[in-house]
């Protein structure tokens, strides 16, 4: 449908035809023109609408069945975009027009914020692209004066403004306000007399009679979607709150609220930020088609909405590609966003972002004000998914405190106990082959303390740390090696490794681990090995270390063998300021090798 300018100096003496006034002017009076006292319900309505049916010729009285049954067929269903279809189709086919079409007025009353068309296809609605928004033209006209308008030949109208590229030609029009409980809706928009001809008193009659029905279609459409909107969104927040408080990973929660708001909002992504170190706000979560684009990017403290959001104010976009307030290299992908603050209790948790893509249709006020209900509700429910989370981490915590007690207090001191007993045994025994025996039993109880220590430094670690510490990747080396050695070497840790060795030492300590076992399998033919990991060891200038010793009882390493392996160890401890070395192994007299490797921590 064209744009025409409302705002031409030249007025049509008639706006209802260019070239003559029709014939009857009192039935030009808008049917759905509220009265003094105004259509009470649905039944005013349609019987006033039909009023001026009353006395009109045998041609436009033999219409009335066929009138009859396009208002029953615009009455049948509730969804309101397929309703604004069949409303298009049933005025096109009653008043034999070729195209058809439903202005939908924004909320301001001042633009179109919907445009649903009949007649023309989609590639034409491809090679027309934009549609129109109202501000000017005929369809503006229509806006600002909501009143009946025919014309014979629209592009003599002094208002017509032209076709964009790609606009089939039109001559014909018929426009007719469509109301909604006495507010105005939209319009109706007729154009192409089916034959050559032009719209006459009868079309304009009968589309006026369809308007008014199909002004309460619409308004029925309108509270069933808004229902239905309002119990998507309810809904939606259940969900929110029931998977934030059933427990689970932080990072899981807000990819629910990303994935939910997405859902409910229509929009091409859900956004979840939270605060960032220079004051921004960084992406977290992320629910597109594609999120790693999004996740990790920073909008800087300096942007204008940054310093709306944490301050606690909703910031409506309404394209986020031409606002300057966007000054992130994403904005040039969407069009409409909604960015919410999530705040609750006085405390700001983050922002929540919902954009649209590019031409999307801009949100309603009645989506905004469900999205800020929506994000205040997501922030209640991360604020004691939070304090439960606390809450369970403090009980294990406590659960752990005491384990470590119990074990310090209770298990190390009889164990230590028990040595000294055993030691005050040895001294007064005279037999060598008990006091060999007993020695090697205050050895075990030796090692046992010290891994009991071990436990006690994995206890005082945080839950979370526990499965990814290096303790846990050492053993899996040594139960890995396990499988090809035949047995499972022994291990001690001192000190607490997990806490105190950083991330590439680690690294690089269980890389010379692997190495190390591998070159006993296949080259020590060895019976035992024992692997130990010090974090409380000190390099020859003083320095704290890590030390790892890897030493069995196998046939050492000959005069002149190959020492690949042994230079590979070396070079990852240099690399690191550490050393690598090898003495003699655990076997009988020194039998076998020890292989060190140390670096600072």
């Amino acid at each position: 449908m064209p744009e025409q300018d409302p705002n031409h100096p030249e007025r049509a003496k008639d706006r209802h035809h260019p070239e003559e006034p029709l014939k009857r002017q009192d039935s030009l009076k808008p049917t759905g023109s509220p009265n003094p006292r105004g259509p009470t319900d649905s039944l005013d309505a349609a019987t006033e609408a039909t009023r001026s049916l009353q006395g009109l010729s045998t041609e436009l009285t033999a219409r009335v069945p066929r009138l009859l049954e396009a208002m029953r067929s615009v009455g049948t269903g509730l969804e309101l975009h397929s309703t604004l279809d069949r409303i298009c189709e049933t005025a096109a086919q009653l008043a034999h027009s070729r195209y058809a079409a439903i202005g939908v007025v924004d909320e301001e009353g001042k633009g179109l914020s919907d445009f649903v068309t009949y007649g023309a296809s989609e590639a034409v609605a491809r090679r027309i692209g934009r549609r129109p928004d109202g501000h000017r033209g005929l369809l503006g006209a229509l806006i600002h004066d909501p009143r009946p308008l025919r014309l014979a030949d629209l592009t003599s109208d002094p208002r017509f403004a032209g076709f964009p590229p790609g606009h089939p030609p039109m001559r014909t029009f018929l426009g007719v306000p469509i109301k909604v409980q006495g507010e105005i809706f939209g319009n109706l928009y007729l154009a192409e007399k089916a034959g050559g001809g032009e719209f006459d008193d009868y079309d304009l009659h009968m589309v006026r009679v369809l308007a008014t029905e199909a002004g309460i279609a619409i308004g029925n459409a309108r509270l069933y979607e808004a229902a239905r909107q309002r119990e998507r969104w309810i809904d939606g927040s259940v969900a929110v709150t029931t998977a934030l408080l059933s427990g689970g990973d932080a990072d899981d929660a807000l990819s629910v609220v990303a994935e939910q708001a997405r859902r409910l909002a229509g929009s091409a992504a859900g956004i979840v930020l939270l605060p960032s170190a220079d004051g921004g706000l960084e992406i977290v979560a992320v629910s597109a088609d594609d999120p790693s684009a999004s996740l990790g990017v920073i909008i800087p403290a300096h942007s204008p909405v940054v310093a709306r959001l944490l301050n606690g104010e909703a910031v409506f976009i309404d394209d986020s590609a031409t606002d300057s307030r966007m000054v992130t290299r994403l904005a040039d992908r969407f069009g409409p966003s909604m960015m919410l603050p999530l705040h609750s209790g006085g405390r700001l948790l983050g922002a929540l972002a919902t954009p649209r893509a590019k031409g999307g249709r801009p949100f309603t006020e009645t989506e905004r004000t469900l999205a800020g209900q929506f994000a205040s509700q997501a922030a209640l429910a991360l604020m004691m998914a939070e304090a439960q989370r606390d809450r369970e981490r403090l009980a294990v915590y406590e659960d752990r405190d005491r384990i470590a007690r119990d074990l310090h207090d209770l298990v190390i001191q009889r164990l230590f106990a028990t040595g000294m007993l055993l030691e005050s045994a040895q001294r007064r025994s005279d037999v060598p082959e008990v006091q060999s025996g007993v020695g090697r039993a205050v050895d075990e109880l030796d090692v046992t303390i010290q891994e009991i220590r071990t436990a006690i430094f994995a206890l005082q670690q945080e839950p979370a740390e526990a499965p990814s510490g290096l303790r846990t990747r050492v053993l899996r080396e040594i139960n890995m090696a396990a499988v090809p050695l035949g047995f499972k070497p022994s291990h001690r840790f001192l000190g607490p490794v997990d806490s105190l060795v950083g991330e590439l030492t680690g690294k690089n300590l269980i890389a010379a681990l692997r190495e190390a076992l591998s070159n006993a399998f296949r080259h020590a033919g060895a019976a035992r090995i024992e692997v130990v990991v010090d974090a409380t060891a000190t390099l020859p200038d003083g320095r704290d270390a890590v030390r790892l010793s890897v030493a069995d009882d196998g046939v050492g390493i000959p005069a002149g063998g190959r020492r690949s392996g042994l230079r590979n160890l070396a070079r990852r401890a240099e690399a690191l300021g550490g050393a690598s070395w090898f003495g003699p192994g655990i076997g009988e007299g020194g039998a076998g090798t020890t292989v060190v490797w140390q670096a600072p921590l």
